[in-house]
């Protein structure tokens, strides 16, 4: 049994592993909701009443609500952040931050680090500077300085939707209100949903590859088709092209030069192109993988006149594609 349920969880790690991957991440800006509980540290409160100058306050647990509005850059996270954190507490005095609760509405400019950005699970850290208006609720508030510090884990429902939770400690600089002055120290664990503005890189398209192209060049004695020595070596050079390549389909176009009849010319051109392909052959290439083309004085390499003897006009050019 014991062994069952090793080889079970471990496959349920596996799947996990598995599923915890996410596309490839992009930039963009991104809002949100969160909430969540807030707890704040007990604290003694310096008033301005006679007859209780010090009072000790026991805040409830508390909630917490509000937005961000962010740009992720895949890793460092910038974030615009509203929140409002309420607590109960067992202590009243009119027109103080103590009128049996505390609450403050805070404005704060977030720095945060995702951990494995293009991960399903990443994990996160961040801090956060801004200012708050304590017992915004009351005829009376007071305006501190506000920062906190947030570990967190997000998971990426889609490429768009992520979901986070964390925990937080928050804090301001001593409210006063109304002369009664304390401590604030809060502790959050807050639940958040953002929505990113951008879509999943895209998968670049297959780019076809460039087909290679080798040409060999035989050349011929005038008002000949047989091959040279010189030229049997190219087409054995032509052959073992081919058979490096394995796949190539071959042409043999053969040319004339200028001299003689243009009917003529054109026969002996493809006398030509036929012996090489007859060469090819013996030297292993597939006679149906060689096309045989004629071209006579069509083609020429060097641009000459009529009846001229040129050398270099007198060829087939073998090409493997």
């Amino acid at each position: 049994m014991k062994k069952v349920l090793k080889i079970t969880l471990a496959a349920a790690l596996a799947s996990m592993l598995v599923t915890h991957t996410a596309s490839a991440q992009t930039p963009g800006f991104y809002i949100g909701a969160e909430g969540g509980l807030s707890w704040m540290t007990n604290f003694n409160a310096n008033t301005n009443v006679a007859a209780f100058p010090v009072i000790g306050v026991t805040p409830q647990t508390g909630w917490a609500a509000g937005g961000v509005f962010g740009y992720d850059f895949v890793g460092p996270r910038v974030e615009f952040e509203a929140v409002y954190r309420n607590n109960q507490t067992n202590v009243g005095v009119p027109n103080t931050a103590l009128g049996n609760q505390v609450g403050q509405l805070a404005f704060m400019v977030n720095g945060l680090y995702d951990f494995m950005a293009d991960s399903r699970i990443t994990p996160y850290v961040g801090a956060g500077l801004g200012v708050a208006l304590v017992d915004g609720n009351a005829p009376l508030s007071s305006t501190a300085f506000a920062y906190q510090g947030i570990v967190g884990v997000g998971y990426k429902a889609t490429d768009n939707l992520r979901i986070n939770l964390d925990g937080r400690y928050y804090g301001t600089t001593n409210p006063t209100v109304n002369n009664a002055q304390w401590t604030n120290n809060n502790l959050s664990v807050m639940l958040g949903l953002t929505y990113k503005f951008t879509s999943p890189a895209p998968v670049a398209a297959p780019v076809a590859a460039t087909p290679q192209v080798s040409s060999f060049m035989v050349f011929f004695d005038w008002d000949k088709s047989n091959l040279t020595a010189q030229a049997q070596g190219v087409v054995k050079q032509a052959a073992g092209a081919y058979k490096t390549n394995g796949s190539a389909r071959v042409t043999a176009t053969g040319h004339t030069d200028t001299s003689g009849p243009e009917s003529y010319n054109m026969a002996l051109s493809l006398r030509r192109a036929n012996v090489v392909k007859t060469a090819l052959v013996a030297e292993g290439v597939p006679a149906n993988v060689i096309t045989v083309v004629g071209k006579g004085k069509q083609g020429l390499m060097v641009q000459t006149g009529q009846n001229v003897r040129e050398a270099q006009n007198r060829r087939v050019e073998i090409v493997l594609q």
